[in-house]
């Protein structure tokens, strides 16, 4: 009886987050249709955090089995997926309330702002906490740091177009500011998977890992083909996509009879969108490996940019809502000192325990701010 209790206990811990994310989903949509709308909420955001860490099992199986760079990039592009989903559904909901649009700008810059302060900084926490200093390539944030500052820069121009022109000008910046985001990232991504592969591949290493990955052979998705996994990922960006439209629509009505505000709501977005990237980046800071951190939080803000950016930009050209950017001195100050912040942290190729408690400590204090601001 003892032995299969334990067997009970460990199918759990394996598979809670898909548990979690199915008894999560159909409670969603039982008080969603019942208008309970602050349980809908909450549940939608479970399910949606929980089906968003089995995207990242899955992704984390695929990575091991194409390599960096390729798997870092299977990992963000799942997470980004995840965060257009839900940022456009929000979205949608400006058509009834319009002020909705200012909490996707939170979101977007939060996003952002939490892979780079809370995911690296927690993982660089932790890791340093088990080894005195850890070491990656010093190329890969070099040219992370590089992009970024550009691509935050290039967010200023309708930010700045905002304070001196009309709406008219002010969208046609975001246009062409959402087209040349997704130009250039096109050129990052041959950079990062063609030309310069090895500027995102670790080059050395200067001690035997302390931390051994426990063999998971028996872990339902691990004797699976590529094929099923990426079809299965599909599948759960289905679900999510449905906890998202609930999420988004009756959050709205809860955000307002409690009083939150847009930056407390984009924070609260941007956690959900990154759950599978902060547990996979918590892993690998714990396996002595660094450079995958490196690689995920900071190609994840990458793309959250340059790719969900543009994206939402073009589909709310579809749905006929016009979705600025401009965004507040806050937000855009707050982004540049990050990447500053980044960028003394990473630059020599080292990290340790009070870097990591640095970039947390920043963003607490940024999350006091859009919450009260």
């Amino acid at each position: 009886m003892q032995k299969n209790d334990e067997s009970i206990s460990e199918k759990f811990f394996d598979y809670w987050d898909i548990i979690i994310g199915g008894i999560s989903f159909f409670a969603a949509l039982f008080f969603h249709f019942n208008s309970f709308l602050i349980f809908s909420t909450l549940l939608a955001a479970i399910a949606i955090g929980s089906l968003a860490v089995t995207i990242s099992e899955i992704a984390e199986i695929l990575a091991e089995r194409f390599g960096e760079p390729y798997g870092s990039l299977v990992l963000t592009f799942s997470a980004v997926l995840v965060e257009i989903l839900i940022l456009f559904m929000v979205v949608l909901e400006a058509k009834q309330h319009p002020e909705i649009i200012n909490t996707v700008k939170n979101g977007i810059a939060a996003t952002v702002i939490v892979d780079l302060n809370a995911l690296l900084g927690l993982a660089v926490f932790v890791g340093g906490l088990n080894f005195k200093e850890q070491e990656h390539n010093e190329d890969t944030s070099a040219s992370y740091t590089t992009v970024l500052f550009v691509a935050v820069a290039m967010l200023l121009v309708p930010t700045t177009i905002s304070f001196h022109s009309n709406e008219s000008a002010l969208f046609k910046a975001s246009i062409i500011t959402a087209i040349l985001l997704f130009v250039y990232y096109f050129f990052i991504f041959k950079f990062q998977t063609d030309t310069h592969v090895h500027f995102f591949k670790f080059k050395k290493r200067s001690r035997v890992k302390r931390y051994i990955k426990e063999d998971e052979d028996n872990y339902y998705f691990d004797k699976k083909g590529n094929w099923f996994l990426i079809l299965f990922l599909i599948f759960l960006l289905v679900l999510i996509g449905a906890m998202s439209e609930i999420f988004a629509n009756d959050g709205v009505v809860v955000f307002k009879e409690f009083g939150l505000s847009a930056g407390f709501v984009g924070i609260m977005i941007a956690f959900v969108t990154a759950a599978p990237e902060l547990f996979t980046a918590i892993r690998a800071a714990k396996n002595d490996e660094m450079q995958r951190v490196i690689n995920i939080a900071m190609g994840a803000s990458t793309v959250s940019i340059l790719l969900t950016v543009p994206f939402l930009i073009f589909l709310s050209l579809i749905v006929g809502i016009k979705l600025t950017l401009d965004f507040s001195p806050l937000q855009v100050g707050a982004l540049l000192l990050t990447i500053i912040l980044v960028w003394k942290t990473t630059e020599n190729g080292e990290t340790n325990y009070l870097e990591g408690l640095s970039h947390l400590m920043f963003f607490i204090s940024y999350a006091v701010i859009a919450i009260f601001y």
